[in-house]
């Protein structure tokens, strides 16, 4: 009769992660992640209203590197960036480890949310290679 290594779906794994090092110097979410922490973001102040009342609004750097990072590996759809902001570590370390909902990652998608115009580059047709990011024109 074969034997077979024992196993266990009852165990607690404990894994420890530190989010600031899912993010490796040369890589795209690396950059991203600084670009975007450098940036003046201070144009979305004015769209919330929940000084004194309402619930906290998730930090619009937060929303733009996922958005970005999702739009870069050709995610578009608001429930997979949802997904995958629960289930990819690199999304995890961007995110900060927060789980936007689909409805929240819907209005955050839309450039017009944003009002900024976002060009995304692939000279393959494959992963996109270059993303531009510029204030959107008023109009």
């Amino acid at each position: 009769m074969p034997r077979y290594k024992p196993y266990s779906y009852e165990q607690m794994l404990m894994i420890p992660v530190d989010l600031k090092n899912q993010l490796q110097p040369g890589t795209f979410e690396f950059a991203l992640n600084e670009i975007v922490d450098e940036m003046d973001l201070s144009m979305f102040d004015d769209r919330f209203h929940n000084d004194e009342t309402g619930a906290p609004a998730y930090d619009p750097a937060v929303m733009l590197k996922i958005v970005l990072f999702a739009y870069s590996r050709g995610t578009f759809s608001s429930r997979e960036i949802e997904r995958a902001c629960r289930e990819n570590v690199v999304f995890m370390a961007l995110s900060a480890d927060s789980h936007p909902h689909f409805t929240t990652m819907k209005l955050h998608t839309s450039v017009d949310t944003f009002g900024l115009s976002i060009t995304l580059e692939s000279s393959t047709g494959g992963d996109v290679e270059h993303v531009k990011v510029r204030e959107g024109d008023k109009t």
